[in-house]
């Protein structure tokens, strides 16, 4: 029979941190008495909840050389195996327990970098509560990679990885940034090679998620690794669906205009549209050794696209949003090179003042961003992005 592991001066002590008055509520209380969690009945052993009664049954630990030969022996030929990769920039003895696929994919969802897309635009700037960010897309990238790859006997941690960092290179504001910081980034700026090479160098990566972020853009070249082509492909699906969504969500576009071709070949709603096109590329890619898509498929999400950009992309609303972006971020980039001071030491070594004030901005979400330009730049309200509200 468990019993209460209850310590009262560590309980007393761990109350008086969580008490939210003078006197020490019931509830607070409670959860301090289970801060050493409850012994078993065996001997050194403690649980999270008492009398628990779940067990696992007894085998050898599974370490992370034992799951390289299970996981070879499931993955289709092609596939990229965990066991002889993960080369980085910097040497690294190998995790006991994690292969260095799923712990390139820890060290993404652990960074400042991932936490700070939830603070950045997908599409629509300061976003209502049930529109997307940076962070609900690239999670939403995640599993349609995870669901692609799943099926297709590849390497879900890899796609996995890869679908979390691809879009960790984005600046505040989306899409916008990139137009505003290129012309004032050495050598430009495109949120793909700057987020493997900029924005999660200092993760030291291995080379096959690097790869699979620096090129997950189609415009890019083709990555090295099947997983990477199943990101690219979930990427496009997942935004050119879920911005559909939140325009219709936010009545900026109703979906029953869609074309016929996306009507008739995905539906109006994006679940039954999601369902489609992760049908299609698993079915075509199985039947094609290669990863990829039905004609039918690509014109159809070709045509999605085409009328996201008409509608919503390109809309007189999204054009101004863009040109005061563009002032933003231009202004903030100018005031860093001119007081560098300001700038934090461990942005990027090695770098020009040019490059360290780009990086530092292009870091920002959009909200501190603002906050920024309104405290360095003394710029009010009516001139910063709309929907800025302190």
């Amino acid at each position: 029979m468990a019993s209460t592991n209850r310590g009262p001066n560590r309980a007393t002590e761990m109350g008086t941190v969580v008490a939210t008055g003078p006197a020490q509520t019931t509830r607070a209380r409670r959860w301090a008495e289970t801060m050493e969690g409850y012994r078993s009945d065996v001997p050194g052993f403690r649980q999270a909840h008492p009398g628990a009664g779940i067990t696992i049954g007894s085998r050898s630990i599974v370490d992370r050389e034992r799951r390289e030969e299970m996981e070879d022996a499931v993955l289709v030929p092609g596939a990229t195996r965990a066991k002889g990769a993960g080369s980085r920039p910097r040497t690294e003895e190998p995790d006991p327990w994690r292969t260095c696929f799923e712990r390139d994919r820890d060290r993404i969802l652990h960074s400042t970098a991932f936490r700070r897309l939830a603070g950045k635009t997908q599409v629509f700037i300061f976003p209502a509560d049930h529109q997307r960010t940076r962070l609900t897309h690239a999670l939403e990238v995640a599993q349609v990679a995870r669901a692609i790859a799943h099926a297709l006997g590849l390497n879900v941690a890899l796609a996995e990885a890869i679908a979390l960092g691809h879009d960790c290179g984005h600046g505040p504001f989306g899409h916008a940034s990139e137009d505003a910081l290129d012309p004032l980034a050495p050598g430009g700026f495109d949120h793909a090679p700057w987020g493997a090479d900029i924005t999660l160098s200092p993760l030291n990566l291995t080379h096959e998620v690097s790869d699979g972020v620096r090129n997950h853009s189609w415009s890019r070249p083709s990555p090295a690794t099947p997983e990477a082509e199943v990101c690219a492909i979930a990427d496009r699906v997942s935004y050119a669906t879920h911005d559909a969504e939140d325009a219709a969500r936010a009545q900026i576009v109703d979906l029953r205009d869609l074309p016929p071709i996306v009507l008739e070949a995905l539906g109006s709603r994006r679940s039954t549209q999601l369902d489609a096109l992760v049908h299609d590329v698993v079915v075509t890619s199985q039947r094609a050794g290669s990863v990829g898509m039905s004609d039918e498929a690509a014109e159809a999400l070709a045509a999605l696209r085409e009328w996201n950009y008409e509608r919503i992309y390109l809309r007189s609303d999204s054009t101004r949003q863009a040109r005061a972006v563009h002032r933003l971020l231009q202004a903030l980039v100018e005031h860093y090179v001119a007081h560098p001071r300001l700038l934090p030491r461990d942005v990027a070594e090695g770098m020009s003042l040019q490059h360290e004030a780009v990086a530092y901005v292009a870091g920002m979400t959009d909200r501190f961003a603002c906050m920024q330009a309104s405290a360095l730049l003394g710029w009010p309200r009516e001139h910063m992005p709309t929907g800025f509200d302190t």
